[in-house]
């Protein structure tokens, strides 16, 4: 039997010790010897196929390792899997297609999608754990959605505490008109910067489809911006940080999560080198101390690692967390029962590799800016500043 980390290995034997399914409720079958079936709705085609692919990749990992040391409650997890194609109303057809056969619900990663799906898992009482970050999935608060990246307004704040730290007084922003998730970063960094006494000097929408960011470049030259903050998750990432990189603005790059995977490092090549990226704890969780943090993260890493050849990036840090924070409910609960998940789920304290979660009835996204790290691109890998690692220290110090 595969040796699993602490947190995993303790989840198991409660379930042991629970046996068969008590409750009911379940989308794929009440019975005590049925599979307990998990949803999972991400990107396999269309602009966000690498984020999707990715978090379809941990969400297997997951449900291996549990089924590996007994399943849930007693009884096997099996995952169906449908494509969003990167477009909202896909998500919907997926969602409807499945909607009737499972327990739970995980993803898309694609913010337009995940607001796509939101009302429907609502209205139909269906746990639903979202991979994408854009804010206004939770707020206001529904009582069956919850969110499992950091949220977009928390990488904001990360970023505006970093830039507050380096003395940084003036920015340049960037964003993705047609990303839902890369709206809601502007939106609340725009918001925020006064209370960093930060002032907006450059505030520059763009389009997922946009080829040529020179004028954006020579609108931040023209500027007093000491740095520019650029929102866009997919092929924009890569477009416009490979022509930053040779258009001589010497204006620093700052990047948001969405860039933390081998899936920009590698297109990008050696002119990464340097540009300032965000990510979840559990990209660098090698520069981090020991600790039940560390051994969260190792315990998806390791064999991510040895099964595809490179450590997970930012996206299989989001599937995966997903799938222990619904273990976990489905644990606690007792049941597939959709209410008592759903009630779990508000009650839930876990250590993931993107950090602890702490759900409560006022708060569905449950983590904290003090678990997004701040790195720099350096030799092919990020690493963390000095800034963020002395930050992420105390913060893991915290959990033991």
């Amino acid at each position: 039997m595969r040796k699993l980390l602490p947190i995993l290995a303790s989840l198991t034997v409660a379930l042991a010790a629970c046996g068969g399914d008590a409750g009911g409720g379940g989308g794929g079958g009440s019975g005590e010897q049925d599979p307990i079936r998990v949803g999972l709705i991400v990107s396999l085609t269309g602009n966000y196929t690498p984020l999707g692919s990715e978090d379809k990749k941990a969400v297997e990992l997951a449900v291996e390792q549990v089924n590996a040391d007994g399943g849930l409650l007693g009884r096997k997890v099996e995952l169906i899997v449908r494509d969003d194609k990167t477009a909202p109303d896909q998500g919907i057809v997926a969602y409807n297609q499945i909607k009737g056969d499972i327990d739970a619900l995980i993803g898309p990663v694609f913010s337009n999608s995940a607001l796509a799906i939101e009302p429907l898992a609502q209205r139909e009482k269906m746990p639903y754990l979202s991979l994408a970050p854009a804010v206004e999935q939770v707020e206001p608060i529904k009582s069956y959605i919850f969110v499992t990246p950091a949220l977009s307004s928390m990488y904001a704040e990360r970023y505006l505490q970093y830039i507050q730290a380096q003395g940084i007084k003036t920015v340049a922003v960037a964003w993705d008109s047609k990303s839902a998730y890369s709206v809601s970063g502007h939106d609340s960094m725009i918001e925020l910067a006064p209370k960093y006494g930060v002032t907006v000097a450059v505030d520059e929408a763009y389009e997922t489809t946009t080829s040529d960011f020179s004028p954006l470049f020579q609108h931040v030259r023209d500027s007093d911006a000491e740095v520019l903050v650029f929102w866009g998750s997919g092929a924009p990432g890569v477009t416009a940080a490979k022509q930053y990189a040779a258009s001589g603005l010497e204006t620093p790059l700052y990047l948001t999560a969405s860039q933390a995977s081998k899936l920009w490092l590698e297109p990008m090549g050696e002119a990464a080198e340097g540009m300032t990226v965000q990510s979840a704890i559990g990209v660098i969780g090698e520069h981090l101390p020991d600790g039940k943090q560390k051994q969260v993260i190792e315990q998806m890493a390791k064999p991510y690692l040895e099964k595809h050849g490179y450590l997970p990036p930012q996206f299989a840090q989001d599937g995966y967390s997903a799938s222990l924070l619904l273990f976990e409910a489905i644990r606690k609960a007792g049941s597939t029962d959709k209410e008592a998940v759903q009630q779990a789920l508000e009650t839930m304290d876990l250590i993931t590799p993107n950090g602890r979660f702490r759900y409560s009835p006022t708060d569905h996204s449950g983590l904290t800016p003090d678990f997004i790290s701040v790195n720099t691109v350096r030799d092919g890998a990020f690493v963390p500043t000095e800034w963020a690692q002395e930050q992420l220290n105390k913060t893991v110090a915290e959990l033991g």
